[in-house]
């Protein structure tokens, strides 16, 4: 959750300076700072899918508890599990697509 709120806050606050046209006054380059956002959004959604997909992979564990051996994850948790960790492989892979056209922006 924290990856995917401080991804969408950040993107509105560049799209903000794109759309308000302070980029024609601020010199800098921003092929680079465009390719250095998505590097660092798409390594944060690549560790975020690998921790929600170990978490999902926890389904059969069982813990111990008093009354009777029961699974870490109940169904519903695994299933939602599970969709999270299909969104955020999507996420990761559209922000992996963005981070090659970025690069290739910047380096012609």
């Amino acid at each position: 959750m924290f990856v995917s709120v401080t991804a969408f806050v950040f993107s509105l606050l560049f799209l903000g300076v794109f759309l308000s046209g302070v980029v024609t006054q601020i010199n800098a380059n921003w092929n680079f700072l465009d390719f250095a956002y998505h590097f660092t959004v798409f390594v944060f959604y690549f560790g975020a899918f690998l921790l929600e997909a170990a978490a999902t992979s926890l389904h059969d564990l069982h813990c111990n508890a008093t009354v009777a051996m029961r699974p870490l994850l109940n169904n519903n948790q695994y299933n939602i599990n599970v969709a999270a960790t299909i969104f955020a492989f999507v996420t990761t892979a559209c922000y992996g697509c963005s981070l090659g056209l970025a690069l290739r922006r910047w380096r012609p």
